[in-house]
């Protein structure tokens, strides 16, 4: 039997208490479960049911129970989340309060095997949000208080997911509108980046290229090595952002094979000391530490963040010291420039996020760390960082690996080329 409720009662004292600790409860509580949870435990004290659900609806059609509690009084065993499905999408349809009332065939003169069903929808205007459905099993049926009641109940719980829905519109408004400001400034940048190297292509090529001037050897040389190392400059630019769309879309596969560590980061340092004069660097790390890696990818991880202790710190010594035990590697990359505003540190792994320097100017395009971010994870790894302004600035790089971590350091070892 189903029915639509629509007469009006007076609550009770005890019920406004109720009705008035929900309330308080839904406004002091911002996570949804919980603050669920608060109302079946304010409920339970002042109207009887076995089983509660919280229907919402599907993307598409339907409604899905996404809030079940058994409160385990009276014949439970039937108290699962399908008995109610039938009375919360009536009462989703038709955006009113609706009872069902069903006696088990062969018994029903034994009010024990009854089962009383209270569906009633969460409207927030025309739209409704959602179903609250009560289940009793055996006992006396729902009264017009107890209606009455649960109706105010379902209007406290309508305005807990009215200000969930809320609070969700605002953050994906926000994170849009961030991205969006990320991306315009990014377009900015890579306009900025990418012309300063066609610039000087372009203007030493055409220098070059006079009629009206003979140049000497010296210079051609000169021009020619300026034109070389601008069109270096350029191609990592456009490296960095194929490999950050790919790393982005999932599309970049990490050929992983075992590589002694101590090995890998003496050529990286090797190579990056010879390309910069001013770098010097101080490789503390054990023999005999094996890592899955990708030898291109982890060399660009880390050649990554020397060329950033060079651009942020010349001249300042960089320490990279390697800690591990039997399945773990910690690579501390430390370098004595001028640090990093704890602010920005949350930040500092997203994409296109760029640290502004003194005098508020910013360079770079905000790539290199989340692409060091993308890889150590695709590496099943993770890479952090510690920083103190004015002292330094400390990455950890935490792999899986193999070997003794009783090995021998080589501590304060300067790899030379």
């Amino acid at each position: 039997m189903t029915d639509e409720i629509s007469e009006s009662t007076v609550l009770k004292p005890e019920d406004l208490r109720a009705v008035y600790a929900i309330g308080l409860a839904i406004a002091q509580t911002e996570n949804i479960d919980s603050a669920l949870d608060l109302i079946v435990l304010h409920t339970r004290n002042v109207l009887i049911f076995d089983n509660m659900v919280l229907y919402l609806p599907k993307d598409q059609n339907g409604l899905d129970p996404s809030y079940a509690r058994v409160i385990g009084r009276g014949k439970c065993a039937e108290g699962e989340i399908e008995w109610g499905e039938v009375i919360a999408t009536q009462a989703f349809t038709t955006k009113q309060t609706s009872l069902r009332h069903d006696k088990l065939e062969g018994w029903e003169s034994n009010r024990l095997f009854w089962r009383d069903f209270l569906g009633l929808p969460l409207n927030a205007g025309e739209e409704v949000l959602g179903v609250i459905v009560f289940g009793r099993f055996g006992g006396p049926p729902y009264t017009p208080d107890q209606i009455r009641l649960a109706e105010f109940i379902a209007a406290q719980a309508a305005q807990l997911i009215e200000n969930h829905h809320l609070v969700e519109r605002v953050a994906r408004l926000e994170a849009e509108r961030w991205l969006r400001l990320m991306q315009d400034d990014f377009i900015t940048t890579i306009s900025h980046e990418l012309r300063t190297p066609i610039g000087f292509i372009k203007g030493y090529a055409t220098t070059l290229l006079r009629e009206d001037t003979d140049w000497d050897d010296g210079s051609r040389r000169e021009f020619l090595t300026i034109i070389d190392e601008e069109a270096d400059r350029l191609c990592e630019l456009i490296d960095d952002l194929l490999d950050s769309s790919r790393l982005k879309a999932g599309t970049m596969f990490m050929q992983l094979q075992p590589l002694r560590l101590d090995m890998i980061l003496r050529e990286i340092v090797v190579r990056c000391t010879t390309r910069y004069s001013s770098l010097a660097v101080q490789l503390n790390v054990n023999h005999g530490i094996i890592v899955m890696a990708d030898p291109t990818r982890i060399s660009q991880v880390f050649e990554n963040l020397l060329s950033n202790a060079v651009k942020y710190a010349p001249g300042a010594p960089v320490k990279i010291t390697v800690q591990n035990s039997k399945e773990t590697c910690s690579i501390m990359v430390e370098d004595q420039g001028p640090g990093i505003a704890p602010n920005h540190l949350p930040h500092l792994f997203e994409r296109f996020y760029r640290v502004p320097e003194t005098g508020g100017t910013t360079h770079g395009t905000g790539l290199g760390l989340y692409i060091c971010h993308q890889i150590i994870q695709e590496h099943g790894g993770e890479i952090s960082v510690r920083s103190v302004l004015s002292k330094g600035t400390v990455f950890i790089i935490n792999l899986p690996c193999k070997g003794d971590p009783q090995d021998t350091p080589h501590a304060g070892e300067e790899p030379k080329a």
